[in-house]
């Protein structure tokens, strides 16, 4: 194994799970077309795993073999690397708000950077860039129900909407009525009308 190889392997070991690595890390040991050929190595011999363009990761090796990071750890990775927002699609938050019964078949989160796949193992997962009224209030509670009502649709909205009265602290739902001015408008008259109807 090249000292270039070495280096980044070496790199990748002091990272947690699912820590990404970007050839441009590595510019000072070499060049960008070395860089490049010592990750195709890496990745051909199995020592790392390519989960998207221009991103590495290293596989984890548990009590049953060598397994790709989790989803979690990666996107938590993604969020430290890039600054980006990552959350869950509106089908994900409403099926865990117990809004819906249908579980999504695909992992889809949606991110204020750019859209792209990541590929970990044989779970395909797809980030989305998403909208300024999906992104609101984040990962908070009351920006899970904003996700899910978004998902559910307007027709919906009234009846999900007097569920998650029931299930938010006084504080997130107050978050969501606070948000209504960045909201869609049916989802801000179906907030208005739970809140003062």
């Amino acid at each position: 194994m090249s000292l270039l190889a070495q280096s980044i392997l070496a790199h990748a070991q002091s990272l947690p799970e699912g820590g990404l690595l970007s050839p441009k890390e590595f510019l000072h040991l070499g060049s960008r077309a070395a860089v490049d050929q010592a990750l195709c190595r890496l990745v051909r011999e199995g020592i790392l795993l390519r989960v998207g363009r221009g991103a590495y990761s290293l596989p984890v090796q548990g009590r049953f073999g060598v397994r790709p990071p989790s989803t979690e750890s990666v996107i938590e990775a993604i969020e430290s690397t890039s600054g980006e927002t990552v959350v869950a699609s509106g089908a994900a938050e409403a099926n865990a708000l117990g809004l819906t019964t249908q579980v999504p078949t695909r992992e889809i989160y949606l991110t204020s950077g750019p859209s792209r796949r990541l590929q970990l193992g044989s779970r395909d997962v797809e980030l989305k860039h998403g909208n300024r009224c999906q992104m609101l209030l984040g990962k908070r509670p009351a920006g899970k129900a904003i996700r899910a009502l978004m998902w559910l649709g307007p027709e919906h909205a009234p009846a999900a909407l007097r569920v998650l009265r029931g299930k938010l602290s006084s504080q997130e739902w107050e978050a969501i009525r606070q948000a209504r001015a960045g909201l869609p408008s049916w989802m801000a008259k179906a907030v208005s009308e739970v809140t003062f109807g």
